[in-house]
């Protein structure tokens, strides 16, 4: 399996904790988690670390900002109990999650390209509007359903004021129209996207007076180059994984 951790090259924790900036208690719970492989021990019963140690360190600390430290854990304690294919499916999930969220951005900028200005009566102001008259009129149920999220998250966002449904004069349902649901979407793709609700109900705020991309364009260059991080630090983080994988033999 792997080379012998009771080489001559012997470490202790803090020659592997100082070049990284880390404690020596840390380099011990990357241990106890299985990050680190298991190490030798000297007669007195000191922990003895080797170069192998060090590249799985290195691994570990390298995959931590394109994976998470969840993912990256989990990919360590997989190469380390020998489990070499879980470790690549893990990887995989987290490619596909960041090609799924360049085509979340991607969605988000072309629906704001497709915005038109448009000027909705607020509630309450002119005449009442039928139960569920006219294009895009659905319930609360139903748009949850289409964007895969809970109706509780959906009146959440109508406290923060990201969404501003009517009400069927009948029923007192909550009546989402086009507009809302072009507002309940973009605060989904931004929530998607790692924004707060508190930073999100401004933009949406100014989307609904500017009806265009202008608002949200500081916000998506800003996605845009952490999606781009991302992936080069996956890039980083694969290159130090396949050279503590070459070194485990």
């Amino acid at each position: 399996m792997g080379r012998n951790l009771q080489s001559s090259d012997r470490l202790r924790p803090v020659d592997l904790a100082r070049g990284h900036g880390l404690s020596t208690q840390a380099i011990r719970n990357y241990e106890e988690a299985g990050i680190l492989p298991a190490a030798g021990r000297t007669p007195h019963g000191y922990r003895t670390y080797t170069s192998l140690h060090a590249g799985a360190l290195r691994a570990f600390l390298a995959l931590v900002p394109g994976h998470g430290h969840q993912t990256a854990t989990s990919i360590m304690l997989a190469v380390n109990q020998g489990a070499v294919d879980e470790a690549f499916r893990l990887i995989d999930e987290s490619h596909a999650q960041l090609l799924d969220d360049r085509r979340t951005l991607q969605a988000v900028e072309g629906a704001l390209r497709d915005l038109e200005p448009t000027t909705a009566p607020e509630p309450g102001v002119g005449s009442e509007p039928a139960a569920v008259s006219g294009p895009g009129g659905t319930f609360i149920g139903p748009l949850a359903g289409k964007l895969g999220i809970r109706p509780a998250t959906v009146r959440k966002w109508e406290r923060a004021g990201l969404v501003r449904p009517r009400r069927d004069p009948r029923t007192g349902y909550r009546v989402y129209d086009e507009a809302d649901v072009r507002d309940a979407r973009l605060a989904h793709q931004l929530r998607r996207g790692g924004y707060l609700l508190e930073q999100i109900a401004p933009l949406i705020a100014q989307v609904r007076a500017a009806g265009g991309l202008e608002p949200l364009e500081a916000a998506l260059c800003d996605w845009h180059g952490r999606l781009s991080a991302r992936g080069r630090a996956m890039l980083t983080g694969a290159a130090e994984l396949e050279a503590y994988l070459r070194e485990r033999g």
